[in-house]
């Protein structure tokens, strides 16, 4: 009879620190969980702040959307400091940022697949929207809202529950 009632001792319902993998009380079963993302105006990360601030915003904001896409879904890693880095030293090939848009946009499927959302994020347009007037930044953020708009009321950096 012990061997079907939920262990209570075993730390259920804690956060494991590698994954994000919260125990149930079903035998075998888990819930993954990670921290909701933030709600930014797509025109205003694309255009305002990036005015103002002479194109230092765009590098923040691509290190921050990293590492909130990183801390919702811990099981695909991601280097917020390294797609920076690539944008700050090899931006001048061209290759290389167009490389990590596309996989910015992978990430931000993946993001959108983990919601439970129909993914809607194209990585190819996250790539060659660039060349539209850096209008890929406009689209990402778009995309991302639609990944926190999956969870109505949650404060970024709380935990919430992944669909997949």
């Amino acid at each position: 009879m012990a061997e079907t009632q939920p262990n209570t001792a075993s730390g259920e319902g804690t956060s494991a620190s590698a994954g994000g993998v919260v125990a149930t009380g079903d035998a075998g079963a888990v819930q993954l969980s990670g921290a909701a993302m933030k709600r930014r105006g797509p025109v205003a990360v694309w255009l305002g702040l990036t005015i103002i601030t002479l194109g230092i915003y765009q590098l923040v904001w691509y290190f921050k959307i990293h590492n909130e896409l990183q801390e919702f879904d811990r099981r695909r890693p991601l280097s917020p400091g390294g797609s920076v880095l690539v944008l700050l030293f090899l931006g001048w090939t061209v290759i290389a940022p167009l490389i990590s848009f596309k996989n910015t946009g992978k990430a931000i499927a993946n993001a959108q697949r983990a919601a439970g959302l129909p993914v809607t994020c194209s990585p190819a347009a996250s790539m060659w929207l660039m060349f539209v007037f850096g209008l890929n930044v406009w689209y990402m953020q778009r995309q991302l809202n639609l990944v926190v708009d999956a969870y109505p009321g949650a404060e970024p950096g709380t935990q919430v529950t992944l669909a997949a």
